[in-house]
C-alpha cells in the first residue's frame, strides 16, 4: 500500500472522552455524551481521518453485563452519530481483566490498555498513516497504549471535545 493511500486516524477512548464515565456503563438510557462529542467525531470524519473507538470493558469480565450489551450500546452510539452526520469506522473493546471473576475473561490480554493491541490491530486492518494519527484518552493507560502503538496520545479531562479535536488536528 502506498503512503499516499494511507489516512490518519483518531483513536477515541470511550468512557471519559466520548461520554461521561458513569462506571461500567452499558445502557443507552444512562449514556451521556460529552460536550461536543458528536461534533468532534463529525470533524474527524470531515477532515478525512478514520474514527475509531478503543475501550476497555472489564464490566464484562466482572459479570456486570454481557458482550452483547456492549455491542448493543455501540450500535446505539452509531445510530446517534449517524443522525448527526458522523460515523465511527470501527468499535474495538477488550472485555478481559487479569483478576476477572468470570474465568473465560481472566487473562492478561494484549488488547487491554495500557497494552496497544486494539490500536495495532486496527492499524493492520485499515490503511492508517501512523505518523499523523493520535489517540484521545482520559487516563494514563490510554496514553501508554498510544505510545506503545507508535502514535501520539493526548489527554482529555474536561471541556468541549470538538474544540479539543479541532486544536489537535491543527497541530499536525
Amino acid at each position: 500500500m502506498t503512503t499516499t493511500s494511507r489516512r490518519p486516524a483518531v483513536f477515541f477512548d470511550r468512557d471519559g472522552v466520548l461520554n461521561h464515565d458513569e462506571g461500567y456503563l452499558f445502557e443507552a438510557s444512562k449514556f451521556k455524551w460529552m460536550d461536543g462529542a458528536r461534533e468532534a467525531v463529525r470533524l474527524v470524519n470531515k477532515a478525512g481521518y478514520f474514527a475509531f473507538i478503543v475501550t476497555n470493558q472489564s464490566g464484562v469480565a466482572r459479570g456486570f453485563y454481557q458482550e452483547s450489551d456492549v455491542d448493543t450500546l455501540h450500535r446505539w452510539m452509531a445510530e446517534e452519530l449517524a443522525a448527526d452526520g458522523a460515523h465511527i469506522d470501527a468499535f474495538e473493546y477488550c472485555p478481559d481483566h487479569p483478576e476477572a471473576p468470570i474465568e473465560r475473561y481472566r487473562r492478561d490480554c494484549h488488547r487491554r490498555k495500557p497494552r496497544p493491541g486494539m490500536i495495532t490491530e486496527l492499524m493492520q486492518r485499515f490503511p492508517v498513516a501512523t505518523d499523523r494519527s493520535f489517540l484521545i484518552g482520559d487516563q494514563e493507560r490510554d496514553l501508554e497504549a498510544a505510545r506503545a502503538a507508535g502514535i501520539r496520545g493526548l489527554l482529555f479531562r474536561e471541556g468541549n471535545l470538538a474544540t479539543f479535536v479541532r486544536e489537535a488536528i491543527n497541530l499536525r
